[in-house]
């Protein structure tokens, strides 16, 4: 049994959240957001207006204060990030976009799914995962599947979800989770880079990918992600910084970001990519 009842957030727009990319499993229909989170369906809006939240779900409001990062100092954030017109843009066009606490392993897994695939793609993965090895919820929703599950799931039936190349790395990474070879509470506990390392030895697993789980569900605010949307980012607008003249891939656009934007790059990374998403290259002038 759910009820309804209201926050009043401060900096926090729903729809920027959730439509940003960062999580897989909400939908908008209408002005209500309906979602999977562990093992309970829950439905959202935001009032245009007041900015209220409108929460229908069994769980209390602490839970929505960890999960959207209302404990985020957004302008503190703002103030570290602002370097240049490109991001200042990005902060006035999408304040209130904040990152989500996600849990660990679907965390995990969704982004083992969205190698070289788009958004609506990864979606259909999850929804399918989650309908042949879930547990029904109610009428058309289904919690994602736990490790044990996945790590004893016969190939054939992980075939079905259309994981391609994907389904033996998801299910190595499952025995791996099983095993305790991986251990999120360690990953929580380690700096960085020794995180990423971690995750990287995952066959499947490269810089992106783990820099997306560390900065989604393991509280490493310095990854910043860097994916076809950042490096033409980067490539359009800083290609004359003297730092590209001898570094032009991926991971070296990674140090630059860490290194330019500073302790909360991550939240940079997530709104440079929402607006390029959203509306292309965009003027500064």
């Amino acid at each position: 049994m759910s009820w309804m009842y209201r926050l009043d957030p401060d900096f926090f727009n729903l729809d920027y959240t959730l439509d940003c990319g960062q999580v897989f499993r909400w939908e908008k229909n209408g002005d209500w957001w309906t979602g999977v989170v562990g093992n309970n369906v829950i439905r959202l809006s935001q009032e245009e207006d007041s900015r209220e939240l409108l929460i229908d779900s069994k769980l209390p409001p602490e839970f929505f204060s960890r999960y959207f990062r209302l404990d985020d100092d957004l302008p503190l954030i703002y103030e570290s990030i602002n370097r240049d017109l490109l991001i200042d843009r990005a902060i006035k066009r999408y304040k209130g976009l904040r990152l989500i606490r996600q849990d660990p392993w679907e965390c995990l897994i969704s982004y083992m799914l969205a190698t070289a695939s788009s958004i609506p793609t990864i979606q259909k993965r999850i929804c399918l995962l989650s309908r042949i090895f879930g547990q029904e919820l109610e009428d058309g929703y289904f919690s994602f599947p736990d490790p044990e599950t996945l790590a004893n799931a016969d190939m054939s039936m992980l075939d079905l979800c259309k994981l391609g190349f994907r389904a033996d790395r998801i299910k190595m990474a499952a025995e791996e989770v099983c095993s305790g070879e991986l251990d999120f509470n360690t990953l929580f506990r380690l700096e960085y880079k020794y995180a990423r390392e971690r995750l990287m030895r995952l066959r499947g697993i490269g810089e992106k990918v783990a820099d997306c789980v560390l900065l989604f569900a393991f509280e490493k605010m310095e990854s910043f992600p860097v994916d076809t949307h950042i490096r033409q980012i980067i490539q359009h607008y800083h290609i004359d910084d003297s730092y590209f003249e001898t570094c032009t891939n991926l991971s070296c656009m990674g140090d630059w970001g860490r290194e330019y934007f500073g302790r909360y790059c991550g939240y940079a990374q997530e709104y440079l990519y929402y607006q390029k998403r959203v509306e292309g290259f965009v003027s500064l002038y």
